[in-house]
């Protein structure tokens, strides 16, 4: 049964000490609850265990929401536009994946589609489907699978990579014609920020935490 203690705002089933293994040593410690904006660190190394991030829920849910604004746009709009003498061409993320599927290697075309696009979504819409409905105390159906899911996804999503190759990339375009920055560009930088933002703004322990007590609910509920 979920227990509430004055000023710790994380709740969890059970109030008995947990463990969990530092990810820089693996030194195996307790987990002990922690005050709105305190951390955790380990004893042995001083690396940060995990962290009692104020709004939580509200930060990841807001950021991958706006993360998956960017992206919208950012495949809606040309990326990048390019006039050199009587001809301009405008490419955006599907039509580069496209060019390099056909004129480069269809292998490098799959894997930009699979780490610009399927891996970004799965991680921001993972994060949105949990996240959103949790602030409420709700689990939708699937989403431990899901949790699982976008987290391992996280490696995977490789945009600022790509974005560093088309920062690359302008500087050998500029002595082939002019160069036009596109909406699509900056909502890609926007979608990096608001990734970033939205991974750092909560912990997996706490969102793991908070997940079995909305599960246990729905099991309590249904009996």
């Amino acid at each position: 049964m979920k227990r509430t203690l004055p000023g710790l705002s994380w709740p969890r089933l059970s109030d008995a000490p947990i463990r969990v293994s530092c990810h820089f040593c693996d030194a195996l410690q307790e987990a002990p609850r922690l005050l709105e904006g305190s951390a955790a660190y380990c004893c042995r190394c001083g690396e940060m265990l995990y962290q009692n991030r104020p709004r939580s829920l509200a930060r990841a849910t807001s950021f991958s929401s706006a993360a998956l604004i960017f992206l919208t746009l950012a495949h809606i709009f040309p990326s990048i536009t390019v006039d050199s003498s009587s001809m301009r061409r405008e490419l955006t993320l599907i039509e580069a994946s496209e060019a390099l599927y056909k004129e480069a290697n269809p292998l490098i075309g799959i894997m930009v589609i699979l780490f610009t696009i399927v891996a970004p979504v799965t991680l921001m819409g993972g994060l949105l489907y949990v996240a959103a409905p949790l602030r409420f105390g709700i689990a939708l159906p699937g989403a431990l699978t899901m949790t699982r899911i976008f987290q391992l996804s996280e490696p995977w999503n490789m945009l600022e990579v790509f974005l560093v190759g088309i920062m690359i990339s302008l500087l050998k375009l500029g002595a082939v014609g002019e160069v036009h920055l596109g909406v699509g560009l900056w909502a890609l930088v926007g979608f990096v920020f608001c990734t970033t933002w939205a991974i750092s703004g909560i912990d997996r322990l706490e969102l793991w935490d908070r997940l079995e007590i909305a599960l246990h609910k729905e099991k309590e509920e249904a009996k």
